[in-house]
């Protein structure tokens, strides 16, 4: 026989596990847009343009996404932030 505390059990598990459900459908367009960010800034990075890995950069990247990682590469190419340090040759 089913007692009541097995119902309760079975309807709290249903509902924490619909619960799981709306937190990762809710996180996986903002998951999803920091990837393609962070992966932008790594090609901008291998195409020479300058712009230098550093944990803000890629902070400002997976929080900004795609957004993001243009403003990153757009701040590097005009020189205002972001710039890889480039050493001078030694002769």
């Amino acid at each position: 026989m089913v007692t009541t505390t097995e119902i309760g059990l079975l309807i709290l598990a249903l509902a924490l596990l619909f619960g799981a459900y709306r937190i990762i459908s809710a996180v996986k367009p903002l998951v999803v847009n920091a990837v393609v960010g962070v992966i932008v800034l790594v090609v901008a990075n291998a195409a020479g343009l300058g712009v230098e890995i550093s944990a803000v950069a890629v902070l400002v990247c997976a929080v900004g996404g795609l957004p993001g990682a243009v403003l990153v590469v757009l701040l590097a190419t005009f020189d205002v932030a972001f710039v890889g340090a480039v050493a001078p040759l030694a002769w």
